[in-house]
């Protein structure tokens, strides 16, 4: 299989960007645009995890309405974060998460949400896909997060072919032009959410059904 070029990833990005620009932007995504506020991203990435948008967004805007800082958050009781984020999957465990990190946010790093990988890394419970993400959306730095969406849709392009995020994560940092890197991830979150899915994508409605290799794709409409 020939591979998918940097012309051609760029030209696939640029279609997306415009198919998707009627659609709401990711809950992580949007709470960076309208809080902008690392610690608040930070909070909303730990959401998130296996939870869906349309419940991660209204979880998100009821635990910041009680707590916007880490100071505020280790004040209130783990059942009244609870209370806050529920019914995001897990929600006990992310309560718990949720004010062991703002604690240790406030003892290690004076209240300031790290702003470097290994920083963020150091932060229990944090990931690469979690920190790379704090780092585009609430720092506005340069960063490739991976979620399933990403591995998923990189590799059915035909643009890498890796078995893992992790290995995805650096075969994009290889590949990628850094220009694209800051909103790789929220156009194929929504494109995967949306018309990429991970069972019987919509190839016929599909802009770049012409540049995708589809790779492993069986059924589809």
């Amino acid at each position: 299989m020939r591979f998918l070029d940097n012309a051609q990833i760029s030209q696939v990005i640029r279609r997306i960007r415009a198919a998707v620009a009627h659609l709401p932007d990711p809950s992580v995504t949007l709470v960076g645009k309208k809080w902008k506020s690392p610690y608040l991203v930070l909070a909303s990435c730990l959401l998130s995890l296996r939870t869906k948008d349309e419940t991660t967004l209204p979880a998100a805007e009821r635990l910041f309405r009680l707590a916007s800082t880490p100071a505020r958050m280790v004040e209130l009781t783990v059942a009244e974060i609870e209370k806050a984020i529920y019914p995001v999957g897990f929600y006990r465990t992310k309560a718990r998460r949720l004010r062991d990190i703002s604690a240790e946010i406030l003892a290690r790093f004076s209240g300031q949400v790290p702003d470097t990988m290994e920083g963020l890394l150091g932060l229990k419970g944090v990931g690469r896909k979690t920190a790379n993400l704090v780092l585009v959306e609430g720092f506005g730095q340069y960063g490739v997060c991976v979620d399933t969406h990403v591995h998923r849709i990189s590799n059915r392009l035909g643009y890498v072919a890796t078995r893992t995020p992790e290995e995805t994560e650096q075969a994009l940092r290889d590949r990628l032009p850094r220009r694209h890197w800051k909103e790789y991830n929220a156009l194929l979150v929504v494109w995967g959410q949306n018309v990429c899915r991970p069972v019987s994508p919509r190839c016929s409605e599909c802009p770049v059904a012409g540049l995708c290799r589809r790779v492993g794709v069986g059924t589809h409409r």
